[in-house]
């Protein structure tokens, strides 16, 4: 239970993380000033910042557009989600 919730907290701070990196870039991009690499970007995604990532897309209209963008975004959400359900059906085979 204790590993759970040291998961939980862990991917809660990190999708926290990377609402404020949306943010942050779309005001660097309003303001014209230096720009978060969208490797940075993708990279928090990948770290499991995936929500807060997708609620940055929508709350700041950031990266909504490019299409490049778009496709990495997406197929690591989806693959995210399909190991998430890999590893709830391994656990739920009692493996």
């Amino acid at each position: 239970a204790q590993g759970r919730i040291a998961w939980t907290v862990v991917a809660l701070v990190v999708s926290v993380l990377t609402l404020g990196y949306y943010g942050y870039d779309k005001r660097q991009a309003r303001l014209g000033g230096r720009r978060v690499p969208e490797v940075i970007l993708h990279g928090l995604a990948i770290a499991g910042g995936t929500p807060g990532a997708w609620v940055g897309m929508r709350l700041f209209r950031h990266k909504t557009i490019k299409g490049s963008f778009r496709i990495v975004f997406f197929t690591i959400a989806v693959l995210q989600l399909a190991l998430a359900a890999a590893v709830a059906w391994r656990l739920g085979r009692g493996a």
